[in-house]
């Protein structure tokens, strides 16, 4: 008796807790937290009024394209040249000498990117009456005889230390043409002699390589780039 009692108990109260779950009221909405003082309320564009949702409409029209290139514009005390005519400084150089053309086309190919634009220089040619291949004027004779030991040694057998405007200079034979003269300072070059060809009169057959730059141009840095020994200021207003 007393357990059925129990069980309807029971029945009743599953029956009353039931009930009262599907008729409680909804519970109340947690209220927004507070913005920091100072900070205003980020606000949903539906929640604007008509005229602030225009407003939106019509900047998000006038915005780039998120593809467009970005272009940075140089102030005109930045830009280094004159700004009343639009053009901008520039300044010419002559580099060099160069040896041969493989030379002075090693400097254009190493300066052609950083320059306006650039042009060989080829002195006019005179009447050279024959080439010479010789080694630079040493220290005093001592030195000079020293390396014509050096020479015999590695086979060169054709020298005479020269005097004069040339003295401690070892002349190392004279040749008709260019070619076989420059032939033969290549052959001792690449034994560890720094034999140099030159005419005997006339032009030296050297080359020049004449830059124009922007101002601010590393001329330095650009001298070493070329392997020139020496730069010359040049009139761009006389280059044709």
């Amino acid at each position: 008796m007393f357990a059925r009692a129990t069980v309807v108990l029971l029945i009743a109260l599953n029956l009353g807790v039931g009930l009262w779950w599907l008729l409680r009221p909804d519970p109340a909405p947690h209220p927004a937290p507070e913005p920091p003082v100072g900070v205003p309320r980020l606000q949903l564009l539906a929640e604007a009024t008509p005229q602030v949702r225009e407003t939106a409409a019509q900047a998000a029209d006038a915005a780039p394209a998120a593809d467009a290139p970005l272009v940075e514009r140089a102030s005109d005390d930045s830009a280094g040249g004159d700004a009343a005519t639009g053009t901008t400084a520039t300044s010419c150089h002559r580099l060099g000498p160069f040896a041969d053309q493989a030379a002075v086309a090693r400097a254009r190919d190493a300066l052609a990117a950083d320059v306006r634009r650039l042009a060989v220089h080829v002195p006019a040619a005179g009447s050279a009456r024959g080439w010479r291949v010789l080694l630079p004027a040493q220290a005093d004779r001592a030195a000079a005889q020293a390396v014509t030991a050096r020479l015999t040694a590695a086979g060169f057998t054709d020298h005479f230390i020269l005097g004069g405007n040339d003295a401690n200079a070892v002349a190392l034979g004279r040749f008709g043409s260019e070619e076989s003269a420059r032939r033969h300072a290549a052959t001792l070059q690449a034994a560890g002699f720094p034999a140099q060809a030159e005419p005997l009169g006339g032009t030296d057959g050297r080359r020049w390589l004449d830059i124009e730059v922007d101002a601010g141009f590393a001329l330095d840095r650009a001298q070493r780039a070329a392997a020139a020994q020496q730069t010359t200021a040049l009139d761009c207003a006389a280059w044709p």
